[in-house]
């Protein structure tokens, strides 16, 4: 190897090696040391390791970055959910839905059920799902999202709410009909799902039919034109079962 090619080697080490989050680094080297000496790798196989190492490190803190802006409640997968206790989920559509095409389809999902059948549990698989593919997520109930709006009228914020809430791939909005909405809360609403009809995800959980979205919004006008956008492109799973 001539003095021009292991000065250029040396540089592209020591980029990689800046970049690796320092802990990590740390046991990566030592990984990569041992695997280095035993298998007689070149110098350049080595920078291979170690650059793939530095790829693996950034996607975890991407990860680790996009879980704490989905403001999920707690972390539950996929695999924790106890199908064979609600067997009116069907587990070949939610390992299905975990593919995530609904996301890249710009399409929304609706689990529909009394409390405690495990709607939430679902949602939140599903968000990380999409979280550790590298998609953005935000999570909210809709007991709290109402009480920002609130919040945001009264400052005048309205407008960047609704840019904010826009702006992830998938939006998650726990506990629809748990209380009515009063009119700004209610029309809030409609403009979200207007706003991000064919263009970003709903993943929306109930314990209301849809036939029962008229008393929630004390207005059946307004609830059959939110629920025409929000059920275009939508997969509906009623989930019925003991708590």
């Amino acid at each position: 190897m001539n003095e021009t090619r292991s000065e250029l080697l040396y540089t592209r080490v020591q980029t990689a090696l800046r970049t690796l989050q320092l802990t990590q680094m740390t046991a990566e080297l030592d990984g990569l040391t041992a695997q280095a000496a035993a298998n007689n790798w070149s110098a350049l196989e080595y920078l291979d390791h170690l650059t793939q190492a530095e790829v693996n490190a950034r996607f975890e803190h991407d990860v680790q970055r996009k879980l704490r802006q989905a403001h999920l409640p707690f972390f539950k997968t996929l695999d924790q959910f106890d199908f064979a206790f609600q067997p009116s989920v069907n587990e070949r559509q939610l390992r299905d839905l975990a593919s995530l095409r609904f996301v890249a389809n710009a399409e929304n999902v609706l689990f529909l059920g009394p409390p405690g059948v495990g709607k939430t549990h679902l949602a939140v698989s599903l968000g990380m799902a999409a979280v550790t593919r590298g998609m953005s997520v935000y999570f909210s109930t809709v007991a709290d999202l109402l009480e920002q709006v609130a919040r945001d009228a009264r400052a005048d914020r309205l407008s960047q709410r609704m840019q904010a809430l826009c702006r992830p791939q998938l939006l998650i909005l726990d506990e629809m009909g748990y209380f009515p909405l009063d009119k700004r809360a209610a029309q809030f609403l409609f403009q979200l799902v207007s706003r991000r009809y064919q263009k970003g995800s709903i993943l929306l959980t109930s314990n209301k039919s849809y036939a029962d979205w008229g008393d929630i919004f004390s207005d059946s006008v307004l609830a059959s034109a939110l629920l025409d956008r929000l059920l275009h492109q939508a997969v509906t799973l009623n989930i019925r079962g003991s708590s």
